[in-house]
């Protein structure tokens, strides 16, 4: 590739490319790879890309293959033009090489000290023993909503499902779902999945929660985005979580605790052996 993404260059160079890479576009020979639009679109969203409805994930990932393939338009005019001979172009091409050798070595070097730190196997044990209510998995339930902009909409809803139950009210409720529902989750028949108590809008929560599996709420759910309509599906009450489930979070987290402290002694050691001078 012949392609400069300052934001997300660092990335390339620590990870490199996947062979499984899909190609997405071709520019003049050049490939643009599912593996490099994953990168940008990952940090542009801060790692919540998956987590966007699908038809905004489409629009997303076609706006980034459309810049890099303006990107290696230009970039091939660039060259024709004898832009790369450039002394602005060299000067920059110097600055951009120089900060990333300081990010990845500061990268390199922070996890090789990351890795340093040791986490004895009494001291997990020891956590987990010392704060047990921490170690709950809390009550969830399962549940399907369909979101409407009305009330009398939302009632309508209600009304053609009375009588149903079981399967067919489950069947039903999918299929109103996903062809009435404004909601993000509409696609999926209104599914939200498993969720603790406290997670979801507080009306939305309490209702919820006060239902039993199988059935829908008896009148519309208001919330700031519209009016629901519920569905629990399923619940799972809380359950104590035994030491092997949790070992490795522990560790991870007296690590991360450990590593926190060394860092803040590491670099006030590093400071305090240093000439730094300030600019007025």
């Amino acid at each position: 590739m012949k392609r400069y993404y300052s934001a997300w260059i660092l990335g390339l160079l620590l990870s490199g490319a996947s062979a499984s890479a899909a190609v997405l576009a071709t520019v003049n020979g050049d490939e643009i790879t599912s593996d490099e639009v994953n990168k940008v679109l990952l940090e542009g969203t801060q790692g919540r890309f998956d987590s966007l409805p699908a038809d905004k994930q489409n629009e997303l990932r076609q706006r980034i293959i459309e810049g890099m393939i303006a990107q290696e338009l230009v970039y091939d005019d660039a060259q024709k033009t004898g832009v790369l001979d450039t002394k602005e172009y060299k000067q920059e091409l110097e600055n951009l090489v120089n900060r990333l050798k300081v990010q990845l070595a500061a990268k390199v070097w922070e996890q090789q000290q990351f890795e340093s730190i040791k986490i004895d196997a009494k001291e997990v044990k020891a956590y987990f023993d010392a704060n047990p209510d921490e170690f709950v998995d809390k009550e969830k339930i399962h549940a399907r909503h369909i979101l409407v902009k009305t009330e009398a909409e939302a009632n309508a809803i209600i009304k053609s499902m009375k009588g149903l139950s079981g399967d067919r009210l489950r069947n039903e409720f999918i299929a109103q779902a996903k062809s009435k529902s404004t909601g993000p989750s509409a696609a999926k028949g209104g599914d939200l999945g498993y969720f603790p108590r406290g997670q979801m809008v507080p009306s939305f929560n309490d209702a919820a929660f006060a239902m039993k599996e199988g059935t829908i709420s008896s009148t519309p759910v208001q919330s700031q985005f519209g009016y629901h309509v519920i569905y629990v599906e399923d619940r799972k009450a809380a359950k104590k979580l035994g030491f092997d489930d949790v070992k490795n979070f522990i560790e991870q987290r007296l690590k991360m605790d450990k590593f926190k402290a060394y860092m803040d002694k590491k670099m006030a050691d590093l400071r305090a052996k240093a000439k730094i001078t300030y600019s007025k």
